[in-house]
């Protein structure tokens, strides 16, 4: 518990009868949950959506071993390489470590990283684990190999360390443009670095990485004049983690170019801390150097501090969660989590750099780091309930806007920084405009909008569209991965005849409800599963439903999983399955499943296994909710109690699986509060159960819906009786209007199921073959 302080545990514990409230909800949040095991999430500074995630870098890998470094953080590494400025929050995927700066002392410059097992051989530094400290906005830690207090701080596109030296020792800092997570040799494709007469240190890097040809841009400033400095390019035989190479002094010139550039800036013995202020920028050094202008009166650490803090203290109020100790840890931890990114992509002056890698003008603030094919299905539903509205605006017109420019005129599918991945599957940009538009966020533009979703839908080269468009399914012996595509393609397509039905195109409404009822062309009657079909109609044999493999049939799961992904229509499935008791056998099949035997060490997104349900990946996310479309809510109730338990702590490795940018942590905010987004685009919430004794969403316009709960014991797991706004609620589901008017929803739980509530064939949620 000292990650968040003693303080802040004893206002918790003891500050009264029942489950008392910390005064400040920043208090209550980890940031070091899900920065060992599986989360791949970091402990640094970021404010929320900030651009900039100022953070420890303690190792990486290089090609195909970078998996449990993505985010440049692993909990139980001994030493920090330095502190670089961009990062992901809970990604299968490393990338980024952009600008590594790291302090150090003595007389002789260490260029080089060093190996971890030979301490004093590079720059790297042993650390105080005890000393590590952080929470939203702030991070501190005191390094040993180099005697220095570092401590770090955000704006939104701004990043301040603070370096206290020990007494006499001589102060430098590196900049290193070489380093990066998910490294490998010939991964910067160039670079510059530029000092300006007034000590402004400007420059940028272009990576060939995830995603190729990105370019980021910095201009830096330090509070102490700089005494002395030297820039090596080591271009002639690039260094990786370790290897000493030789280096080219090129200290007489005020601007460097090539592929492995370092610069060590000397400030002599100081007296007082050393402020280093570092902007960002994905268009030019100019933007960098408006940014770093536009946030912070000079190099006032504690003020930056304050005022990050301060906005995390606002955003985080969104919810007044009173739970237990460990539980509200774990919600405001996930709240905190939910709302690092999408992050702020354009500049200051509005300028940003597109998927085209041409630079354009916006109106509105452009975010990027949109990981869709994770974040449809809960995380983007979540930001609807706990985020401005005109952030969630922002967030729809960035995605519009990069189709607009895109060079294949479609939505991103996994992108970052503007530019695309081409990551996992689906078009999934379109559920998440659908949802926000139907839900009525104000400021997006619905026909340029449902466009740009057909734009997506048709575009016939990507992932098997044009074969799923002409025989309703994708074949397998054409594209990878094809049953999932097909199922995946058939929601989205749902959601645009949900858009275009608001809007009154009635054409596009009757072509993609039809082709939402494509998942039935992968639908094995016999063996009730969901497979894929050769290019013939017939399925493709040999077939066994717990293999996993990438580029198999299925996209990082297996028949188990994708089997439930139809949450369209899914009282078409239970009808499928064989009726209700077919589909709750089925269910507990799918959780009860013996794994003995099964090794799925070889795919590394398998995670947080229950029998065949996979809660460390995102196509299971919603089957434990299945339950309720069958009439057995009760059953949903178990189950949700059996996952929050088994795959969320509040430790280092207190996420089963990577949080990938919130999706991991908006399920449990969302199956906290007793409801769960299953159809995003319905408009509609599944009811499971309550984990918490009383959660309050403060709402714009002073507005407040409340979800309290009588009866939470840990023997107390099934719902008793529902009430909305003092009236029964004898439905499985509540609607977003109902949220957001503002209410409360009651609950009363017991120790014995109630088999009745919820039973009804009406009281079931959303499926458009029952609208």
């Amino acid at each position: 518990m000292r990650r968040i302080g003693l303080a802040a545990v004893m206002a918790v514990c003891l500050a009264g009868p029942g489950w008392a409230q910390v005064s400040d909800p920043v208090d209550a949040v980890d940031v070091f949950i899900g920065t060992a095991g599986k989360g791949h999430t970091f402990p640094g500074a970021v404010a929320p959506f900030g651009m900039v995630q100022l953070s420890p870098d303690t190792d990486y890998r290089y090609f195909r071993q970078s998996y449990d470094w993505a985010s440049g953080y692993r909990h139980d590494d001994p030493t920090i390489m330095g502190f670089s400025h961009t990062h992901f929050s809970g990604t299968g995927h490393s990338d980024l470590g952009d600008i590594l700066i790291t302090p150090q002392t003595g007389e002789t410059i260490r260029w080089d990283v060093g190996d971890v097992d030979q301490p004093g051989s590079g720059y790297r530094s042993r650390y105080d684990k005890a000393s590590e400290t952080a929470e939203p906005g702030y991070y501190s830690v005191q390094l040993t190999d180099t005697p220095v207090l570092a401590e770090l701080t955000t704006g939104v596109r701004t990043g301040l360390h603070r370096y206290t030296f020990a007494p006499g020792e001589r102060a430098r800092v590196l900049l290193d443009l070489r380093h990066s997570i998910y490294d490998y040799p010939g991964k910067v494709l160039w670079s510059r670095i530029r000092l300006h007469p007034d000590g402004t240190v400007t420059g940028f890097r272009q990576t060939r990485g995830w995603a190729p040809g990105r370019q980021v841009y910095f201009a830096m400033r330090f509070s102490q004049p700089i005494v002395g400095r030297e820039i090596q390019n080591r271009e002639t035989d690039i260094p990786y983690n370790g290897f000493r190479q030789p280096g080219r002094a090129l200290d007489d010139r005020q601007q460097v170019q090539g592929r492995a550039l370092e610069a060590a800036f000397d400030f002599g013995v100081l007296t007082e801390p050393l402020v280093v202020k570092v902007a960002i920028s994905s268009v030019d050094e100019a933007g960098a150097i408006a940014n770093l202008e536009s946030e912070g009166r000079g190099f006032d650490f504690d003020e930056q501090r304050g005022v990050t803090r301060a906005a995390w203290v606002d955003a985080l109020a969104v919810l007044d969660i009173q739970a237990e100790p460990e539980m509200k840890i774990s919600l405001y931890t996930a709240l905190y989590h939910a709302l690092i990114a999408p992050s702020v992509h354009s500049d200051a002056d509005g300028r940003w750099r597109g998927p085209d890698n041409q630079v354009h003008q916006a109106d509105f603030t452009v975010h990027s780091t949109f990981s869709l094919w994770d974040t449809f299905r809960a995380e983007h539903p979540l930001l609807t309930l706990v985020a401005p509205a005109q952030r969630n605006a922002d967030m729809v017109n960035s995605l519009i806007a990069a189709q607009q420019v895109s060079p294949y005129g479609i939505l991103p599918v996994w992108s970052f920084h503007g530019q695309e991945t081409w990551t996992m599957i689906g078009y999934h940009a379109v559920p998440v405009i659908a949802d926000a538009y139907l839900k009525g966020i104000p400021g997006i533009d619905g026909e340029r909008a449902l466009d740009a979703m057909i734009a997506s839908a048709t575009y016939r080269p990507y992932g098997g569209l044009g074969d799923y468009m002409d025989l309703g399914y994708v074949p397998i012996d054409r594209e990878p991965e094809a049953a999932s595509k097909t199922v995946e393609y058939a929601y989205d397509d749902w959601t645009i005849a949900r858009m275009a039905e608001r809007l009154g195109r009635r054409d596009v409404t009757a072509e993609f409800d039809r082709r939402a009822g494509f998942w039935k062309n992968t639908w094995d009657q016999e063996t009730r599963f969901v497979r894929a079909r050769l290019a013939d109609g017939s399925f493709r044999e040999p077939f066994d439903p717990v293999a996993i493999n990438y580029g198999s049939d299925y996209t990082e799961g297996n028949a188990w999983q994708y089997s439930w992904f139809v949450p369209q229509d899914m009282a078409s499935l239970v009808t499928a399955m064989g009726g209700d008791e077919a589909t709750v056998a089925k269910l507990d099949a799918m959780f009860d499943y013996d794994n003995t035997g099964l090794d799925y060490s070889h795919a590394e997104d398998i995670a947080g296994l229950i029998g065949q349900y996979i809660h460390g990946n995102e196509p299971s996310h919603h089957s434990a909710y299945a339950y309720v479309y069958a009439g057995q809510p009760w059953r949903t109730q178990e189950r949700l109690k059996q996952i929050v338990e088994s795959q969320y702590h509040s430790g280092p490795a207190g996420l089963a699986g990577n949080d990938d940018v919130g999706q991991m942590s908006a399920w449990l905010m969302f199956t906290a509060m007793g409801f769960y987004p299953v159809t995003p685009g319905s408009n509609q919430y599944v009811i499971g159960r309550p984990f918490t004794e009383r959660t309050t969403i403060n709402l714009p316009d002073d507005r407040r819906f409340v979800i309290s709960t009588a009866g939470l014991r840990d023997d107390h797991r099934y719902i008793q009786s529902v009430t909305l706004n003092g009236r029964p609620l004898e439905r499985t589901w509540i609607t977003h209007e109902e949220i957001v008017a503002g209410g409360e929803l009651h609950f009363v739980m017991g120790a014995e199921p109630n088999r009745t509530w919820g039973a009804d064939g009406a009281a079931r949620p959303y499926s458009m073959s029952a609208r």
